[in-house]
């Protein structure tokens, strides 16, 4: 399996197992099965194919029904990738997880820049697929046509993958994004790395008098001294954190002010 090695701003090194080829296409398979599911029940349930047959209107009429209620379709990557921090439910379910390159989380441009090149790299025959059902031909014609062509666009995004160095397919290259493999020993729960919101306002400047490894110990500390409830050593924590920072803390507990703590520390490592 291919690995990340990701340079941190202290010079420490934090390696990531990429993605293979076998859980993208497992993860794509799962939110394909989704999609399919909704595009069975728009069809079929709702029966939209007698709305886009009828004689009572025009190939335009029907390509803009069409494309509107499909539209849940075409954006189901990139909201999920919003929402659920760089997963899809795919993705989520094999355990993987769209990050930049450089290890943080991507921002809302890169996930649209990964978004709109899925037209290249999986649905650069979409357009054919509405092409085929303004046709007027039997159901299974069309859904066979239309299957072909949905599935025959999906190779180029596959040949990505496969040929480029860190598993990339073409949105992946252009937007600086890389998936990873989140059951391995590089966890971002043991890392330095954390989930920030893109409106996320840092609270303490002096926090970047921090070393990666500070950040690293801290972050380690303090989970466990959190999970056992352990006020003492969250105590000292904050103390030592004070001392070496010379900042006082303005948070109600020690837990609220550590976090913090981390957090700013993410955000201008990030923005440096």
């Amino acid at each position: 399996m291919k690995r990340l090695q990701i340079n941190t701003t202290q010079n420490v090194k934090i390696n990531f197992k990429l993605a293979n080829l076998g859980q993208r296409v497992l993860a794509f398979a799962l939110d394909n099965i989704l999609k399919i599911a909704y595009w069975y029940a728009a069809f079929y349930i709702f029966d939209l194919t007698s709305v886009l047959s009828s004689n009572n209107s025009d190939y335009w009429s029907r390509s803009a029904i069409f494309v509107i209620v499909m539209s849940p379709v075409l954006v189901y990557s990139l909201v999920s990738e919003i929402l659920m921090n760089g997963q899809t439910i795919g993705k989520k379910a094999l355990r993987i997880r769209v990050i930049n390159i450089d290890g943080f989380k991507p921002a809302i441009a890169d996930y649209v820049m990964r978004w709109f090149l899925r037209l290249v790299d999986f649905n650069i025959f979409f357009i054919l697929v509405v092409y085929i059902f303004s046709l007027d031909i039997s159901d299974d014609v069309l859904f066979g046509l239309a299957g072909i062509a949905f599935f025959g666009g999906k190779f180029v995004g596959f040949i990505s993958v496969i040929i480029t160095d860190n598993s990339q397919r073409i949105g992946d290259i252009s937007a600086n994004t890389v998936v990873i493999y989140l059951k391995d020993e590089a966890k971002f729960s043991q890392t330095i790395l954390e989930d920030l919101q893109e409106n996320y306002v840092p609270t303490y400047p002096s926090v970047v008098r921090l070393s990666d490894n500070d950040a690293r110990i801290i972050k380690d500390t303090f989970a466990g001294a959190s999970k056992r409830k352990d006020h003492a050593t969250l105590i000292k924590l904050r103390k030592k954190i004070e001392e070496v920072t010379e900042i006082k803390s303005k948070e109600e507990s020690d837990i609220v002010f550590i976090d913090k703590i981390l957090k700013d520390y993410n955000y201008y490592t990030q923005n440096m």
